[in-house]
């Protein structure tokens, strides 16, 4: 003789869940993104942004209003980007 179908069975024999098993919760979601994608692409995201940064500030270093009003003011930068020429003697 063939079982019942589960939604017959159901109200006769209780479902076996073992203490051992995986424990499953509800993980709060809308559209399909959880806080932990979020995370992931927060993460994600701040290391292209500090790359894209770098990038910038490296190509544009040559610039003078970039050199004074960003680079000068890291710590041991000054001297490296101080101009001891006067500016009667640079060709720039």
């Amino acid at each position: 003789m063939p079982f019942p179908t589960p939604v017959l069975r159901s109200g006769s024999f209780p479902a076996y869940k073992s203490q051992f098993g995986p424990k499953y919760h509800y993980q709060p979601q809308f559209a399909g993104i959880t806080s932990k994608s979020l995370f992931r692409l927060g993460v994600t995201g701040a290391g292209f942004g500090g790359v894209a940064l770098f990038t910038v500030i490296f190509f544009a270093s040559g610039i003078p209003k970039i050199q004074d009003d960003i680079l000068k003011k890291f710590p041991g930068m000054a001297a490296y980007y101080d101009r001891s020429v006067p500016a009667s003697d640079s060709p720039f």
